[in-house]
């Protein structure tokens, strides 16, 4: 019976790839797959009760549904767009140095921004033909965008920042504060990369600014004009939980009143987008309430269906079985933890599934693993994240290779090397 089990368990995984591979829907397979296994393990009250377990894990929802609506507010306003050009405005004439200070711009404004195609498409859409009209090679403009969309690890709507809230006992603000230096060291090594790539590949040069200027002759429409106010607002609910979950809200008395939750935070940057934009508030609360009904659709459907698989692996005992494996050979953590969402996020052009996996599965048994609940999780949503971009299927490598003009493949043969490096940075010192 256990062999059979085993058996049930590797066809579940080996057919999970092969279908995110092939782009299935995501929710269907992993919830079809796990429900599979655990009818032929003769459990499949287990995935139905992780099913309805997981849709209404509070924290998550809370924190997830609030930060998409707000994002809702923030697209239909227009104020991601204006803070985009706020930041790319004065970059033109940085020249050869804009392709790692774009992936920097990136990498910030996908915490405010934290969809990853999101915000490649709200940045790229000003800052590739930036960077194309300063002689970036288009396959390099395009990369530098998608070498920055993995910022939304630090920004307080990530799923995995909630899921490891959840399981840490730390709030948010406290998980974010705590991997940002990881994080940020992670894109540093592939912005250096991509640049030391671009010198490679002389993917800098006046032949190819003569290029655009001559496909482009007519073009450059111009955001009409950059409202600062509008600018701040996808910035506010970050900067009062930022502020919140440091002492400067204990040090300062008047700031006493940033310790909030990230609904609240929200909520506070939809009423400021209200004041400043003007429009109509019966407007942005529809708006607000469609992005809440998004993410719990397409973010935490995604976690609830990771959980239904999850508890069909554990009807196998394959998790007992990989969870006892990695207590003997705790070296094995730290690869398995990183190389293994690194790898799937790569190939099925999502990190997100991988590492939701991985942190229902394994994450809860960090302390016994030697690890804290906070670096063994963090460590594989970043991983995941890394992977993805990498990957030439991603959403977000297709979005940033439309507004570049050119193949997805060239564009992830200029970021891979740097994703590689930086899995590998967080498997040896954050792990």
């Amino acid at each position: 019976m256990t062999e059979l089990n085993s058996l049930i368990a590797i066809l579940g995984i080996i057919a999970t790839v092969y279908l995110l591979i092939k782009k299935y829907e995501t929710r269907t397979v992993l919830i079809g797959v796990g429900l599979l296994m655990s009818i032929l393990t003769l459990n499949p009250m287990g995935a139905l009760d992780a099913f309805a377990k997981s849709m209404t894990t509070g924290g998550l929802i809370m924190a997830i549904c609030s930060s998409m609506g707000f994002a809702y507010v923030m697209k239909y306003t227009q104020c991601d767009t204006h803070l985009v050009h706020l930041l790319t405005k004065p970059l033109s004439g940085l020249k050869f140095f804009l392709i790692p200070i774009a992936t920097v711009i990136t990498f910030f404004i996908n915490i405010a921004i934290p969809s990853a195609a999101g915000c490649a498409a709200a940045v790229g859409a000003t800052l590739i033909p930036v960077l194309k009209s300063a002689g970036v090679r288009p396959a390099t403009a395009g990369a530098a965008i998608l070498a920055g969309t993995f910022g939304s690890m630090m920004s307080p709507g990530s799923s995995h920042s909630a899921m490891i809230s959840e399981m840490s006992g730390l709030t948010i603000a406290e998980v974010n504060l705590s991997h940002a230096p990881y994080t940020m060291i992670a894109g540093a090594i592939g912005a250096v990369m991509l640049t030391l790539l671009a010198i490679l590949f002389k993917d800098y040069g006046e032949e190819h600014k003569q290029a655009y200027l001559n496909e482009n002759k007519e073009s450059e429409t111009q955001f009409a004009k950059v409202n600062p106010l509008f600018a701040l607002a996808p910035l506010v609910p970050l900067v009062i939980l930022v502020i919140g979950g440091t002492s400067l809200q204990k040090d300062v008395s008047w700031l006493a009143w940033t310790k909030m939750g990230v609904p609240q935070a929200m909520l506070i940057g939809a009423i400021y987008g209200i004041i400043v934009t003007r429009i109509s508030p019966a407007k942005i609360t529809e708006e607000f309430f469609n992005g809440m009904g998004s993410a719990y659709a397409n973010v935490l459907g995604i976690i609830i269906a990771a959980s239904v698989f999850v508890a069909g692996l554990k009807s196998t005992g394959a998790i007992d079985s990989a969870i006892e494996f990695l207590k003997q050979s705790n070296e094995f953590v730290r690869w398995g933890a990183t190389i293994g969402p690194f790898l799937m996020g790569l190939v099925t052009g999502s990190g997100d599934a991988a590492a939701i996996a991985f942190n229902t599965a394994v994450t809860p048994h960090a302390l016994e693993l030697g690890y804290t609940h906070l670096n063994l999780g963090m460590a594989a949503a970043i991983a995941g994240a890394i992977g993805r971009t990498a990957s030439p299927i991603a959403g977000v490598t297709i979005v940033c290779a439309g507004l570049a003009m050119v193949s997805p493949v060239e564009m992830v043969k200029r970021t891979a090397p740097g994703m590689v490096l930086a899995v590998l940075f967080l498997a040896l010192f954050m792990l």
